[in-house]
């Protein structure tokens, strides 16, 4: 991590620090200290899960809960909540607990500061998730081949048959607000995106 006033900037997670093992959690399990977070020049690699990280989606890195956990994040000065999902591994420097994403840390005014007093909380997973859905095709060679094309942009692009059609689907468990995010830019590649109920 980047100390000081780059903290604010960068949140310095240290993602190619080796991670502990994933520990199993519980529904309101909680967890307090320090969260930073982390953006540029983070935003558009790929994240510890295997997704390319997007700062404007609500995720987190965290060091060892699973991957898919999600959390009530909620800020003990100015008693803000987000709720993030973990995709990612860090940080990696000092007490620090979690790693929020850009948008995450806006929700609850961390931006500036850099870094917050925080109370994590293992909440079930919103009733309602979706994904963005890039492509149906008639045959698997077409939909692979799309798959493997968004793969390099997007990173978990990946094919579900659906009866006699092969579906292209891109994101998993992503909140309405953050499946408009991914789908506007799934759009713009491939000029077809639609969001549709995570599977």
């Amino acid at each position: 991590m980047l100390a000081g006033a780059l903290a604010a900037l960068f949140s310095g997670c240290a993602h190619r620090a080796s991670a502990p093992l994933p520990v199993p959690v519980k529904i309101g399990s909680t967890e307090t200290g320090t969260a930073s977070w982390y953006g540029a020049p983070y935003d558009g690699r790929v994240a510890a899960s295997g997704e390319i990280y997007d700062m404007r989606q609500l995720t987190a890195a965290h060091r060892t809960l699973p991957f898919g956990t999600w959390l009530e994040v909620t800020d003990l000065d100015n008693g803000k909540k987000v709720e993030v999902r973990i995709n990612d591994r860090g940080p990696f420097a000092g007490d620090r607990i979690i790693d929020l994403s850009f948008a995450a840390a806006e929700k609850i005014e961390m931006v500036g500061p850099g870094t917050a007093r925080v109370r994590l909380r293992v909440t079930a997973p919103p009733e309602k998730l979706y994904a963005v859905q890039a492509g149906a095709f008639s045959t698997l060679d077409r939909a692979e081949a799309l798959a493997a094309s968004l793969r390099k942009n997007f990173g978990d692009a990946r094919v579900v048959q659906a009866r006699t059609v092969w579906r292209v689907l891109v994101g998993h468990d992503l909140q309405p607000e953050d499946a408009k995010t991914l789908a506007k830019k799934v759009h713009k590649f491939t000029g077809a995106a639609e969001i549709v109920p995570a599977t």
